[in-house]
């Protein structure tokens, strides 16, 4: 069971994606009769579920009158030809609400579907696959449950989430120690600090740094990632390593196999392509 966010979060960017739609008349709707009939949502090819709570509120915001029954879940592998959702209610309230529905449910299946794949991928090596904050404005409460939904980890929502010191940080604080003291000086004593690094020699001043929790392995070669697991494992530290960079499904199982315990994928929410549904009325 996945719980998505409450409606309450993201219904107002849905009024808004509905009025961007809608512009200042739907003359086409308008033009054909308004009459009751049921709406079918059938899956076009073999996906991942993500995003069936925000088709109802994306009919619910159009029509309040129409009835909805979901007869798929969010998470669940259906296979093309599946129908995932039946609505039934006025025509026109169905018409208006198809296409902003149907754009989101197929992005967020999209995202949920390439996630499921990168875990998949790297089945039984006890690593796991993390999003990013490489996400749509407006819409990264959505991409992240959809991450959730494919099997995926939600890396940090928002900025207060967590310390993550990349380059730039650490060239704005002088380097890694004083970055790491700065960090733990402001942040709240239960809140972690990741460092990004591209170098061995990056990582073995992290574990001399009792404050770091986990390390971020940017770019780098399999080889060098062996290497940053055993030092890491020699040093007795529960550090974790996460691996980014380059992170294709055809690498990921050798990336995973290096002992690494994550690997962020910022595709899973930048790059995702939409799956295939659509809608009919009967």
């Amino acid at each position: 069971m996945f719980h998505p966010p409450h409606p309450e979060t993201y219904r107002d960017q849905l009024r808004a994606f509905l009025r961007e739609d809608w512009g200042t008349q739907d003359w086409t709707t308008a033009a054909v009769p308004d009459r009751s009939m049921v709406a079918r949502v059938v899956a076009k090819g073999d996906l991942v579920l993500a995003g069936l709570p925000v088709a109802l509120e994306v009919l619910r915001l159009s029509d309040p009158a129409l009835s909805c029954a979901l007869l798929a879940a969010d998470g669940q592998n259906v296979s093309k030809g599946t129908e995932v959702l039946r609505v039934e209610g006025s025509s026109h309230g169905i018409l208006l609400a198809e296409r902003v529905m149907l754009n989101l449910l197929q992005r967020l299946s999209g995202t949920a579907t390439l996630t499921r794949r990168f875990v998949d991928a790297i089945e039984g090596t006890g690593a796991r696959i993390l999003d990013t904050r490489k996400t749509t404005p407006g819409l990264k409460l959505l991409e992240k449950y959809a991450v959730r939904c494919g099997g995926g980890v939600n890396h940090r929502l928002t900025l207060g989430d967590g310390v993550l010191l990349k380059e730039n940080h650490l060239a704005a604080a002088g380097g890694i120690r004083a970055a790491v003291e700065a960090a733990r000086r402001s942040a709240p004593n239960l809140v972690k600090i990741e460092v990004e690094v591209e170098t061995l020699g990056q990582l073995k001043a992290c574990l001399d740094l009792p404050d770091v929790d986990g390390v971020l392995l940017d770019n780098m070669a399999l080889d060098q990632m062996r290497e940053a697991v055993a030092l890491r494992d020699r040093s007795g530290r529960r550090m974790f390593l996460e691996a980014s960079g380059n992170l294709t499904l055809d690498r990921a199982r050798s990336v995973a196999e290096t002992g690494v315990d994550f690997l962020s994928v910022g595709a899973l929410t930048h790059s995702a392509p939409a799956v295939d549904l659509s809608l009919r009325l009967d």
